[in-house]
């Protein structure tokens, strides 16, 4: 058997387990920057289901867990998507690699990321003091992992990273590459600044140094 018929047949497999075990969710597939949930993205709907990296169904997902395998016939998605299920929880897929379990990111906060206008000034990361931000992503569902910092405060500048953060996760971006500099606000008012930018099969990974409004 060649490896496209067992592909094929590793697909077929996980969409009739899906049936079994998982929900109807809806599938987006982002096409801009901007909210990427939207109805315009919606590309199909399909049984889905979920479990921790082991992928046996045989124990909960523990504290912090943001790495899932995704049980669906995933020869209706790519990489990039986003994928919603009943209860409002959010995955996007990191990678589908042949012969190999669908890696999802559960995505737990909506995020903006804005670029600064203006002079950049000195430091750890470029920080613009001129006019206001550019918008690069509305919106946007991510994953969100506490980055260890142990700081005595909120930094005043970008480039003061003694303060702690998180590491957010993307899947890779249509037509926008995040760098370090740039602005991060979440849905609960948090605003921060990338200290780095790491983009990777799986997609973006990004460094945020919390720091003060």
């Amino acid at each position: 058997m060649d490896a496209k018929r067992a592909q094929d047949n590793v697909q077929r497999g996980l969409g009739r387990a899906a049936r079994v075990v998982g929900e109807w969710c809806e599938v987006f597939r982002p096409d801009g920057p901007a909210a990427p949930l939207s109805p315009r993205c919606l590309a199909l709907r399909m049984p889905a289901a979920f479990s921790a990296p082991d992928g046996r169904f045989a124990r909960p997902v523990a504290h912090g867990q943001v790495y899932w395998h995704g049980v669906f016939d995933a020869a209706y998605t790519r990489p990039g998507d986003y994928i919603r299920r009943a209860d409002g929880a959010v995955w996007f897929i990191a990678t589908q690699q042949q012969l190999l379990p669908v890696l999802c990111v559960r995505a737990s906060r909506v995020i903006d990321v804005l670029r600064p206008v203006g002079p950049e000034l000195p430091g750890i990361a470029p920080y613009g003091g001129g006019g206001g931000p550019d918008m690069l992503l509305r919106g946007w569902p991510a994953g969100v992992v506490a980055a260890g910092g142990g700081g005595v405060g909120d930094a005043d500048l970008p480039d003061g990273l003694a303060a702690g953060g998180w590491v957010l996760l993307l899947p890779p971006l249509p037509g926008v590459a995040p760098r370090a500099g740039d602005l991060v606000r979440d849905e609960m008012g948090r605003g921060g600044v990338i200290a780095q930018a790491e983009l990777s099969e799986p997609g973006w990974r990004l460094l945020v140094r919390r720091a003060a409004s």
